[in-house]
């Protein structure tokens, strides 16, 4: 054999050996015995092998095609906290005409027992199906004879019709994985887009040719063989104010671009924006819909009435929408039915809702837009071609002068032109009858902003009677009436306020603007609440620090490889100040505290001290920007890290001689 062909030879050899799945109920010392300091020493459990693989192959029943998905893994359980790792949930989806089926389960627990690894079969009759909604069923099941170190491994085969996405692999997930491994077979005639999301890098990958591994109407086609590896997989952890995993985790995607017909033709799934245009503006359930400003033409002219404006009609005619047809909380880019359904029953989807908006809006004279977008719970759009299946949900936009809005008419209990934090998500794509579409940023167009302002006298007894004010805008002040609003009346909430407050007693109370939307939301409450018991009068630790306080740093991560994502500026400010009876002086208090995020990304301020008789605090915490980019981690951490720090220091005052 000369030497070109040995190395072929040994490429193919090792590519083989390389890219097989492992056998079931292999559990071997080394995997009992694995130590996770080599990956995570804090890790609940770990993977420690995870192989699929996944085929295009024809069906001899009913001669089409369908994806075949291979699943196998192994996972070592270290103690109690792990073992929710053996609760497995498969989803898999559904529509009127087609499904995805599970078949060829397995699933075990090993346990060494007297030198001897022990395995327990699940029962069958253990695993259960759920169907999530109209096009999800969850397949469920939970492995047996759980103890800490344990050794769990199952297996499946997933059939499925939808080839559009191949398979979505997951390398990263919520524990540490030791290796993990995906084998695909791509027909020849499939062209697909792939893609690797995520900030882990693949630690190997081959391609060879599988020869005829599919056959169509007598004819043999290749296979490009393609063997995806990534090794010492670090955990994804969840943090607070982040979008969807799915934009992180490291994992690989497939989207469907063409597929070469046996005849010579080529059919095309990756489509261009003006193919997507024109597909959209001529769709009954989008741009038809977009067309009917005949279901508000006799409408406008009651709703509008008093409007002397172009922004005051925009307004009337959202609050009307708002008003008239309630959010069934379905997402939704197209009409379930058509708007005026959507209006005589008073009832709709997103999209119903704000097509209906944009027909009013034009029916008024005024122009108005669809736009799609991806909610932050389901990831980002891909901004290369278009693909429509990562589009769900739709809004409007108004443009007025030189200044556009977006507005969902959803929620009531939002302002004109700001958006439900869920559409807060990169940006969406305009679509507009007569001109191409195109990008838009989704930003918040107001800053959350909140105020605390408490005045108060304290008595002899140590206690402090006063009022405490606050105004809340923007989504604080969406989240406050959301909140006031799930009871039957605002005396009810604020009795459950007082009851939940132990330190404070409420006294008496005032809520404004509660259904003014448009203005600030404020609350008025007379408080009692004791800062001592009043056993040392001459001396006592009094902490200024009873409003919002923050014990607890958000930002735990060494490590954070995704953004911070706040979804809008914000802003909140507490001021106090409270009369002592007598007259004292301060011997401690917190440190007055000027400390600023690089690039003017916010800042913390505080002032504390006593002026005669008056105690007093004012206090800053604003934050700039909506989002912050993981090398900006670090400062947020050290920021909440100080505050906090600092917010543990109380005023030591001591009775003046």
């Amino acid at each position: 054999m000369n030497k070109a062909l040995s190395i072929i030879f040994f490429l193919f050899l090792s590519l083989n050996l390389y890219a097989q799945d492992f056998t079931f109920g292999s559990i071997t010392h080394d995997d009992y015995e694995f130590d996770r300091k080599k990956l995570d020493s804090t890790a609940n459990a770990i993977v420690l092998k995870e192989f699929g693989t996944a085929s295009i192959q024809r069906d001899d029943n009913t001669g089409s095609l369908e994806l075949i998905f291979e699943y196998h893994v192994k996972i070592k359980i270290y103690n109690k906290d792990g073992f929710k790792e053996a609760n497995i949930i498969i989803p898999t989806y559904k529509d009127e005409s087609r499904e995805e089926t599970i078949s060829d389960l397995k699933a075990s627990t090993f346990n060494y027992v007297d030198n001897n690894f022990i395995e327990t079969v699940m029962d069958k009759k253990a695993v259960f199906t759920e169907n999530r909604s109209k096009y999800t069923r969850l397949t469920k099941f939970t492995l047996p004879n759980l103890s800490e170190g344990s050794v769990i491994e199952y297996s499946y085969r997933l059939k499925s019709p939808n080839l559009f996405n191949f398979k979505t692999w997951e390398f990263q997930s919520n524990i540490p994985k030791v290796i993990s491994e995906y084998l695909v077979y791509i027909p020849g005639i499939y062209n697909y887009n792939v893609s690797l999301r995520g900030f882990q890098k693949l630690t190997d990958q081959k391609v060879e040719l599988s020869k005829e591994c599919l056959r169509l109407s007598g004819i043999a086609i290749d296979c490009s063989k393609i063997n995806y590896m990534m090794k010492n997989i670090p955990a994804f952890i969840e943090e607070d104010n982040m979008t969807a995993p799915s934009n992180f985790k490291s994992a690989i995607y497939f989207e469907l671009s063409d597929v070469q017909n046996l005849n010579g033709s080529k059919t095309y799934y990756t489509k261009t924006w003006k193919d997507i245009d024109y597909e959209l503006s001529s769709y009954k359930t989008l741009g038809d819909q977009m067309k009917r400003k005949d279901v508000f033409k006799d409408l406008i002219p009651t709703i509008t009435k008093g409007s002397s404006t172009d922004l005051d009609k925009a307004k009337s005619i959202y609050n009307y929408i708002k008003k008239q047809i309630k959010w069934n909380n379905y997402y939704g880019k197209y009409s379930e039915d058509n708007i005026k359904k959507a209006l005589e029953n008073r009832s709709g989807n997103v999209a119903d809702i704000n097509l209906s908006l944009i027909a009013a809006l034009s029916a008024a004279g005024l122009d108005a837009e669809a736009v799609i977008l991806s909610t932050r719970d389901n990831g980002t759009v891909n901004k290369l071609y278009p693909v429509m299946s990562d589009f769900n949900y739709l809004i409007a936009k108004v443009n007025i002068a030189d200044k556009s809005y977006l507005l969902d008419a959803t929620e009531p209990l939002l302002p004109f032109g700001l958006l439900p934090l869920r559409c807060i998500n990169d940006q969406g794509r305009v679509i507009n009858l007569k001109k191409p579409s195109y990008w838009i940023d989704l930003k918040a167009s107001q800053k959350t902003s909140s105020s605390y302002i408490l005045t108060g006298k304290m008595t002899t007894d140590g206690k402090i009677i006063g009022t405490l004010t606050t105004h809340t805008m923007g989504y604080a002040a969406y989240s406050k009436r959301k909140e006031i609003l799930r009871y039957n009346s605002p005396d009810e909430y604020v009795e459950k306020l007082d009851e939940r407050l132990t330190r404070i007693k409420i006294l008496n109370h005032q809520i404004s603007n509660l259904d003014s939307v448009e203005n600030s939301l404020t609350e008025k409450y007379d408080v009692e609440f004791s800062i001592n018991d009043g056993t040392n009068k001459d001396q006592f630790y009094f902490s200024p620090f009873f409003i919002n306080t923050i014990s607890k740093n958000p930002f735990n991560l060494n490590v954070r490889t995704y953004p911070v994502d706040l979804g809008a500026a914000s802003e909140e400010r507490i001021v106090i100040n409270v009369i002592l009876p007598e007259k004292y002086q301060l011997l401690e208090k917190p440190k007055d505290l000027a400390i600023a995020l690089p690039n003017a990304g916010g800042k913390y301020l505080l002032q504390t001290g006593m002026d005669e008789n008056t105690i007093s605090m004012n206090q800053v915490l604003q934050f700039n920007n909506a989002i912050y980019q993981p090398e900006e981690y670090p400062y947020l951490k050290e920021f909440y890290s100080k505050i906090i720090q600092n917010q543990k220091t109380e005023l030591l005052l001591k009775k003046a001689n």
